[in-house]
């Protein structure tokens, strides 16, 4: 029979969906306490926990640009994953010791957990994906379904990992996302012989070639300027952040690099700069949207009614809500294109994404409805918060299954790492973005006795003084960056020169 013919899956698709679930448990069920964290044990200002969150939620979209390039250098997948599990498991225990040490010395503790982490994301993230497709032979139809199932298990590790942290202390809730990455990567380095084969009997993520020096002092060298940069601000007192100047100068010089490229042709040149128009509207949509784990996580605590029947739900709860969303409507989404798309009414990939910016606006339409004339020690219905995150949801499934496949379409391929990593510099600053704009939350009930007197921040010149005034920064941002979208629309799609970017492109987180 042919193999393109053949129905199921290859077992290895479920064992990788068996590890890929728990290291996102680790990543998600650590995201989901983090600012609550820095706030209440290290007992940070908002704005400075904020930042911190940015930079760490950033730098973690940059290093899979050098795991990858190591990996396909010398590693392959196998040993890079196994490395970078190790790393991120470490991370998360040195975060349980920072928890432990509080205010006496966790701070430098969290940055050791934290550059762990960053490093160890490197490695394991662009591997595990890239193993999915290798269990199939070129051109098997089975393969988007087989993404499917794998990124439900991104989802479901996403939905229950804050439901576990959440509910434990906070050093108990970093040990358990240690504790669930080590038995992801244990079932891992046992079953890898067994399942990690093609279809043909051939063993897939295999080492390149040996690690050479060159590539040893790479990790480290890496290691040893993510540390310092993490430290910065405290090692020299200085209110300088330069991983902002990082992240920002590299989303600057990768276009200016790629443009000025002799050999590209006319229509090669206007499918990348749709590529890098795109990815500057991206940077609004998950600026906005990765609220989740920032100001609104800060918001679900301090201002958020979340008695259940007497018992008082965990504001790190709130942050399962968009995963089981993903889960549910995911497939309604790809019934919905797919019936569009057989009337030939489907939008356009931009037109997608300026929805998806849209629905992030009306999101925080919802919450901003809510705030308004809300006092400083009063709460809202937590009906309100997860709304928005089911509306944001909505959003992510209109934009997010975009922007790789598109990406994939429209680079030429002799460029094609380099565009991929510019799409992934554009997360890592939209990240880092949304580090910054959280924040501008104003003081919350509770924040002062915290972290002492706090002064309202201002943003462009325009004080915010209340939730109100700070969540139409996120309305006016996103709801001018859908407009403007749309109305470049139809512009972007004849640069595109009629590719079609994808009948029903897959959903996924």
């Amino acid at each position: 029979m042919d193999t393109v013919q053949k129905k199921g899956h290859p077992k290895g698709l479920y064992f990788l969906f068996f590890t890929e679930m728990w290291e996102r448990f680790s990543y998600y069920g650590m995201r989901a306490i983090f600012i609550l964290f820095m706030t209440k044990v290290l007992l940070m200002k908002d704005a400075d926990a904020s930042e911190i969150y940015g930079s760490y939620t950033g730098l973690v979209y940059l290093t899979p640009l050098l795991g990858g390039y190591l990996c396909d250098k010398f590693l392959g997948n196998r040993r890079s994953i196994v490395i970078g599990g190790l790393l991120m498991a470490i991370g998360q225990f040195f975060m349980f010791f920072s928890a432990s040490a509080g205010t006496n010395g966790g701070i430098t503790l969290m940055w050791i957990g934290l550059t762990s982490i960053i490093i160890g994301n490197g490695f394991f993230k662009p591997n595990i994906s890239t193993m999915v497709g290798q269990l199939y032979p070129a051109n098997d139809r089975r393969i988007d379904s087989a993404f499917t199932i794998f990124y439900m298990g991104i989802n479901l590790g996403a939905f229950f990992s804050p439901l576990v942290c959440g509910s434990m202390d906070f050093k108990w809730g970093f040990l358990a996302a240690g504790v669930g990455m080590l038995l992801g990567l244990v079932a891992f380095v046992l079953g890898q012989k067994k399942y990690l084969v093609s279809e043909e009997g051939k063993a897939i993520g295999l080492p390149v070639k040996k690690l050479d020096a060159k590539s040893i002092g790479m990790i480290i060298g890496s290691i040893a300027i993510i540390f310092f940069m993490l430290n910065f601000k405290q090692m020299f007192k200085s209110d300088i952040d330069i991983i902002s100047y990082f992240i920002y100068g590299a989303m600057v010089a990768m276009p200016i690099l790629i443009l000025t490229d002799k050999s590209l042709t006319k229509v090669e040149m206007q499918r990348i700069i749709v590529v890098f128009i795109l990815a500057f509207f991206v940077i609004f949509f998950w600026g906005a949207f990765e609220q989740a784990g920032a100001s609104l996580t800060l918001f679900a605590d301090r201002q958020t009614e979340r008695s259940l029947f007497g018992w008082e739900m965990p504001a790190s709860y709130f942050q399962s809500v968009n995963p089981l969303a993903v889960i549910i409507l995911a497939p309604i989404f790809s019934i919905i294109w797919g019936f569009l798309y057989i009337r030939k009414l489907e939008p356009s990939s931009p037109k997608k994404m300026a929805l998806g910016l849209a629905l992030v606006a009306l999101g925080y339409v919802v919450i901003a409805i809510a705030v308004k004339g809300l006092g400083i020690e009063d709460k809202v219905s937590m009906w309100w918060l997860i709304s928005l995150y089911i509306i944001h949801t909505m959003g992510e499934l209109c934009l997010s299954p975009i922007g790789l496949s598109m990406v994939s379409k429209l680079a030429p391929l002799r460029l094609s790492s380099l565009l991929m990593g510019t799409w992934f510099l554009a997360n890592a600053a939209a990240n880092k973005f949304a580090g910054t704009l959280s924040a501008l939350i104003p003081p919350t009930a509770g924040a002062e006795a915290t972290t002492g007197p706090v002064v309202n921040p201002s943003f462009l010149g325009y004080q915010i003084t209340n939730l109100y005034e700070f969540f139409m920064v996120f309305i006016v941002m996103t709801g001018a960056a859908a407009a403007i979208l749309f109305v470049l629309s139809s512009w972007l799609q004849k640069m595109m020169h009629n590719d079609k970017l994808g009948m029903v492109e897959e959903i996924a987180k």
